[in-house]
């Protein structure tokens, strides 16, 4: 997260005013203005596969790089498929049920597959790039966070742990069945009901895990986020493995690039690790006015989203972003 935000810092800003959305605050995708009522939502993202049956982990890799799209509060159009994959190694036909499941969540989202590229690599890597629409007077970023606010939460916590524990063969893959629908779940209704309330902020939970995205929704907004860890809804079996040791390096990675802008008051520091573990393709988190909350949790319930947790508020700027209570 650190030497990333040093480097992308470095860049020249673009001088393109219709540019709307861009690097500055590490929003989820780009935004570019074609016209008054219309705008389009850019996104990459790819990774190695963190499950082995190869057609789940498509569906997993595109809905993580579909969520960018929904974070923005677009909607998918087109995506191009990227790979890398060991053709000499491994035989096509993973490749295949690979980019099956890709193109299955691509269809769910009402979007199309035009293409793509791919490298020989030594690894398996998938992703999409991601093209989407959004009206220019609609999009949702991760700035717009305002003090009184409350944060919503649409999927819980825990991928990073158990996708971990089951890799080092800690856990059977078979206890994997509900990281896996979580993962693979788009945050298409998610957004429809953000966008139908009227959220003032929005970001996807992704490798900087819970606490970072929120530290990035607060940086950008200049306020800071109390996070209510107790209410914060997470996977079967989640703190227990993290206890047994099982959380990814980004956990660490990702409180030690907070530094003193983070304070935990009386939780238990494990939690704060599962906290702060990177997740993949993760919920939306929200940031709502206190009277609308009710109708935002009742129109993602309504759509069925894994969770609609109230899991934090917004305070006054002060020396630490992150409060974890």
């Amino acid at each position: 997260m650190g030497a990333l935000a040093q480097v992308v810092r470095g860049l020249p800003r673009p001088g393109d005013p219709n540019l709307l959305v861009g690097a500055d605050h590490f929003d989820d995708a780009g935004v570019y203005k074609l016209d008054a009522s219309t705008a389009i939502v850019l996104t990459v993202d790819f990774f190695p596969p963190l499950v082995n049956d190869p057609y789940e982990f498509g569906r997993i890799a595109a809905a993580n790089s579909l969520s960018d799209i929904y974070a923005m509060g677009g909607r998918p159009l087109a995506v191009l498929n990227i790979v890398g994959f060991p053709d000499k190694d491994l035989p096509v036909e993973i490749l295949g049920e690979i980019l099956r499941g890709g193109a299955e969540r691509v269809a769910a989202a009402g979007a199309v597959v035009a293409g793509g590229h791919s490298v020989r690599d030594s690894e398996i890597k998938f992703g999409l790039s991601v093209t989407g629409l959004v009206h220019p007077d609609r999009i949702l970023t991760n700035g717009g966070t305002r003090v009184g606010d409350v944060l919503v939460l649409t999927k819980p916590i825990g991928s990073g742990v158990l996708s971990t524990a089951a890799k080092k063969g800690i856990i059977p893959e078979s206890d994997l069945a509900e990281a896996i629908d979580v993962m693979s779940d788009l945050n298409r209704g998610a957004c429809e009901a953000a966008l139908e309330v009227g959220v003032h902020a929005a970001t996807d939970i992704t490798g900087f895990g819970l606490i970072g995205h929120a530290h990035e929704m607060a940086d950008a907004s200049g306020v800071t986020i109390e996070i209510d860890a107790k209410s914060v809804p997470l996977m079967a079996r989640t703190l227990e493995l993290a206890r047994g040791g099982t959380v990814t390096r980004a956990a660490a990675s990702n409180l030690e690039h907070l530094v003193n802008r983070f304070a935990a008051k009386g939780v238990d520091e494990m939690l704060i690790r599962v906290l702060a573990d990177a997740q993949t393709s993760g919920g939306l988190l929200l940031a709502v006015a206190p009277d609308r909350t009710d109708t935002l949790v009742n129109a993602l319930n309504k759509r069925h989203t894994r969770a609609a947790s109230v899991i934090a508020r917004v305070l006054p700027k002060s020396e630490n972003t992150i409060v974890v209570s």
